[in-house]
């Protein structure tokens, strides 16, 4: 996935406290390299191993040594270092730019923003912040829902009970984080995070009322901006072969990664939040190392086996 400054803009301009202070209108320059660099080495005129692909950062030990020189010099350096097709410039530390960086700003179309962290924690937080937009995202259909902090995925045909099973599991204080359609991407974790969409977040469809908004209705803890996907609840009309066991669970891949699946078959008067809860529950269990289908299965055939060698 192709980033610009733009995205980074968009982005970052409340989280990294960004201002733009020149080049604005050269905000779709890409960036190819998802990481920052400083360009101290460059700026004493090395690029033989230049990473000019990266967003260039100037903190204190840059400005420092800009100091040192001449005005001629300090000229001549940083136009050498804009002649390398940078994608943007970051100041650090709320410093001023210089009148030669305003000027080779507009003459080679790089955008130049400032933020008021200091350079270390600047380089990390946007770091995060282009690996999570460079990471690969998908778009699908399912209500999501963070039950007991075990991320739950409910999917289902249309007209199955999704946001209605939703609803009864936010009135028992669960939260919301999309509901029919969900965005996610894969993290550097090999975790699967998701999140609704900017247009329909904290809104819900419920058929027979209509668009309701969660957080009006029930408060600001029934809804979560994000969570981690623990696993997929697909819910269906009965069929007469779930499992009824749990010995040999289900799982599905998204994007590479691996996930339980429970099939919940959705029948008259059944309390499908309720079987929710408690699937997220066991979930949760199974996740500190307790599994109980196992557990019963395992004291079977211990018994079994007794049995065997007894009458032997």
């Amino acid at each position: 996935m192709t980033i610009t400054v733009q995205d980074l803009w968009d982005e970052g301009a409340e989280r990294l406290s960004l201002s733009i202070i020149a080049g604005e209108q050269y905000l779709a320059r890409k960036i190819p390299e998802i990481a920052m660099n400083r360009p101290g080495l460059a700026l004493t005129g090395f690029f033989q191993y230049f990473a000019n692909q990266r967003i260039q950062v100037f903190g204190l030990a840059e400005f420092t040594y800009l100091k040192s020189l001449s005005n001629k010099e300090k000229s001549r350096r940083l136009e050498e270092l804009f002649n390398q097709q940078i994608p943007g410039i970051v100041i650090t530390r709320n410093r001023k730019a210089s009148s030669e960086i305003l000027e080779l700003s507009e003459r080679f179309k790089v955008p130049v923003m400032r933020t008021p962290l200091v350079t270390m924690n600047f380089v990390n937080e946007c770091t995060v912040l282009l690996e999570k937009l460079a990471a690969p995202r998908e778009r699908i259909q399912g209500t999501m829902m963070e039950v007991m902090g075990i991320g739950v995925l409910l999917r289902g045909n249309p007209g199955i009970g999704k946001s209605e099973t939703a609803l009864s599991l936010i009135e028992r204080g669960y939260s919301l984080v999309s509901d029919d359609i969900t965005e996610i991407r894969r993290t550097s974790r090999g975790r699967i995070l998701c999140w609704a969409n900017e247009v329909t977040r904290f809104h819900m469809e419920i058929r027979g009322i209509g668009i309701i908004h969660v957080p009006s209705l029930f408060g600001v803890a029934s809804i979560r901006r994000q969570t981690e996907l623990d696993v997929v609840i697909d819910l269906e009309k009965p069929s007469g072969d779930e499992d009824r066991t749990g010995v040999h669970p289900e799982s599905i891949e998204l994007m590479g990664v691996k996930l339980p699946c429970i099939r919940l078959p959705v029948r008259s008067g059944r309390d499908m939040a309720n079987i929710v809860e408690v699937a997220a529950l066991n979930q949760k269990l199974k996740e500190l190392g307790h599994d109980a289908a196992k557990e019963l299965d395992d004291k079977i055939i211990s018994r079994l086996t007794k049995g065997r060698v007894q009458h032997g």
